[in-house]
């Protein structure tokens, strides 16, 4: 990419290339010490397969809104936010106990395969995918170190890696401590901030900003673009989980309710019911043998109550807001350009 038009599937393919070669060469180190690892191994490239790639182009723009060219470098350094990704799903799904990504088996399901006849099979599956996470957090690191960025440049992030495993494991726990308690929204979009919105949008640019050099004014542009726009992907993606084609989006429907989870879905669904709606409500989230009928009722409740229109509201409301930052914001015009279409396509998505 040498020019300044955006052009997305190229540059996806830029960072697939990347992730397929670093974490292939990962495994194979991996699976040298034991022929007993090749299981985990295939968890390990799995995990880095399929991806739109935001998080890694959110970095990039923000190296470029600073006014610095395209790097292969830098798009190696942007690449490992896809690993974080990576881990971060892995844990995701083991917490929710969530049994298909794409389409296909989560790795805690993939590897029950594997210790099928061993004491304890299902623990010890969740074990090895909890270690898949934690060695896909670590090659992230690895990955961003070994980019070829200069030291110096390196160092100017470094403090902003800590702030993005903070707040992303934040939210993860607020969203185990939330799930199953009486929905509430304030709550719900605060877990949504954190395990969401700061890691897929405002810290990758933040990340690649610091990268570039990038000062106070434009950091602050930054920020006010990403946390509202995180926040509408998250939104959008609350929505897709619950009515979405689960042949599009991978997740089977039922997940959110099933675990009866802090989504901003529920909560305005809550919030907006009567108290015989509760009652009803009451009866099915949580319940893990939630069948269609049950799911059904869920929906049409919501229906009933429009929140679902609430949430496209939030969501527009949200996506406006980051482009008022960014339209003030000391952002080179490629970048603005670039950043305008991707804050689109990150809501405006079936998967």
């Amino acid at each position: 990419m040498t020019s300044d038009l955006w052009e997305p599937a190229r540059f996806k393919d830029r960072v697939d290339v990347i992730l397929r070669q670093f974490v292939g060469q990962e495994a194979a180190l991996f699976a040298d010490i034991d022929p007993l690892l090749g299981p985990v191994t295939d968890q390990l490239e799995a995990a880095v397969a399929d991806g739109k790639r935001l998080r890694a182009a959110f970095c990039y723009w923000g190296w470029r809104g600073a006014g610095q060219p395209d790097s292969d470098a830098l798009v190696r350094a942007a690449a490992s936010m896809e690993l974080v990704h990576a881990a971060a799903v892995v844990h995701d799904d083991l917490i929710d106990d969530s049994p298909m990504r794409h389409g296909r088996p989560t790795a805690h399901v993939a590897l029950r395969g594997t210790v099928l006849d061993r004491p304890r099979a299902s623990a010890s599956a969740r074990s090895l995918a909890m270690l898949v996470g934690d060695l896909l957090m670590g090659l992230a690191g690895q990955l961003f170190a070994t980019s070829g960025l200069p030291a110096a440049y390196l160092a100017r992030a470094r403090p902003l890696w800590s702030a993005l495993t903070r707040e992303l494991i934040a939210g993860e726990c607020l969203e185990i401590l939330r799930t199953g308690t009486d929905p509430d929204t304030a709550a719900s979009l605060k877990v949504i901030r954190y395990k969401t919105a700061k890691y897929t949008v405002e810290q990758p640019l933040l990340i690649g900003g610091a990268l570039a050099g990038a000062a106070g004014r434009l950091r602050e542009g930054y920020s006010a673009y990403g946390l509202p726009l995180g926040e509408a992907f998250q939104l959008r993606d609350d929505l897709l989980g619950l009515f979405g084609d689960p042949e599009r989006t991978g997740k089977a429907n039922a997940d959110d309710v099933r675990g009866q989870r802090p989504t901003a879905l529920l909560a305005e669904t809550w919030r907006l019911a009567g108290a015989d709606e509760r009652d009803r409500l009451r009866a099915l989230l949580g319940r893990p043998d939630l069948d269609a009928e049950g799911l059904r009722t869920v929906r049409d409740m919501m229906r009933d109550l429009r929140t679902p229109d609430r949430i496209e509201d939030m969501i527009t409301v949200r996506v406006r807001e980051a482009l008022d930052a960014l339209h003030t914001a000391d952002v080179s015009a490629p970048a603005a350009r670039a950043l305008t279409a991707l804050a689109h396509s990150a809501v405006a998505r079936q998967s």
